[in-house]
């Protein structure tokens, strides 16, 4: 069983910095595609940043310049750190894995509970 666990959330005033972590653990062979997504309220979840484990990274327009997503393989860990936080940054923020479990096996995506972050303005 894989799970993830994010941490990191919290409440920080406009301009503020965040860094979310998100841990990997249980039988891992490999994490492929790591990303984050967020979900305010009352709206649906959307994609905020993704990197590859060849390190290629893509974010969405929103955030572009402002977030950094980035990766430890070796500690199985994701991270987003999130500059000049903005009200409308405002959500639950969730990471998601692409894991391979073993050598021959396909990849699953796995979710973890998510992690509140609130902006103030």
């Amino acid at each position: 069983q894989v799970q993830l666990v994010e941490s990191g959330g919290g409440l920080v005033q406009a301009g503020g910095s965040l860094r979310l972590s998100c841990a990997a653990s249980g039988t891992i062979f490999r994490i492929n595609d790591m990303a984050w997504y967020r979900q305010a309220p009352g709206k649906q979840r959307e994609l905020v940043a993704t990197i590859t484990t060849g390190i290629m990274t893509n974010y969405a327009d929103s955030v572009k310049g402002r977030f950094i997503i980035s990766r430890d393989n070796a500690k199985k860990m994701g991270y987003l750190q999130m500059n000049s936080l903005k009200p409308e940054d405002t959500g639950v923020y969730y990471c998601n894995a692409k894991v391979k479990v073993g050598l021959y096996s396909e990849a699953a995506l796995y979710w973890g509970q998510g992690t509140q972050v609130t902006v103030s303005s």
